[in-house]
């Protein structure tokens, strides 16, 4: 809600921002500046419906006509409860983040320790090969030096 000349085209040139009004939010988001609101009501300016109805509900309108006791109808979403709901949800779904990589992790380990032991017998069944390979090919080379001896 803004202050505007009259005489001045809809061109978005503001005197001043007095409020701020919603109506996606649910509740509708309502924001008055009652205080300056008051200031341009006390120098002739004149709101239009929509902003006169507002001005009615949050009691501005009945203060600036000099009642004494003003009621605001405008219902104020309780914040609080909202924004607990909101940590408690943050917490949980970072609990849930902190499980599932500590499981991840806990996976993966035990997974390098499987392929650590399974390449550890890999690399003694090669090193039984080995000898016995080794043997295997030392025999005829002492029989050819043999026979090339005699």
């Amino acid at each position: 809600m803004v202050v505007v000349d009259s005489r001045k085209k809809r061109d978005g040139r503001v005197i001043e921002e007095v409020g701020k009004y919603d109506p996606n939010q649910q509740p509708s988001l309502i924001e008055l500046n009652s205080e300056r609101i008051q200031y341009w009501l006390g120098v002739g300016a004149q709101p239009s419906d929509a902003v006169h109805r507002f001005l009615v509900l949050s009691g501005d309108w009945a203060q600036f006509k000099g009642a004494k006791v003003v009621e605001n109808r405008i219902q104020v979403k309780d914040a609080g409860a909202d924004v607990e709901a909101a940590v408690k949800a943050a917490d949980d779904a970072a609990e849930k983040a902190k499980a599932k990589k500590a499981e991840a992790e806990a996976k993966a380990k035990k997974e390098a320790e499987e392929a650590a032991k399974a390449a550890e017998a890999e690399a003694a069944e090669d090193a039984a090969e080995a000898p016995a390979e080794e043997k295997a090919e030392d025999a005829p080379a002492e029989e050819k030096t043999e026979e090339a001896a005699e």
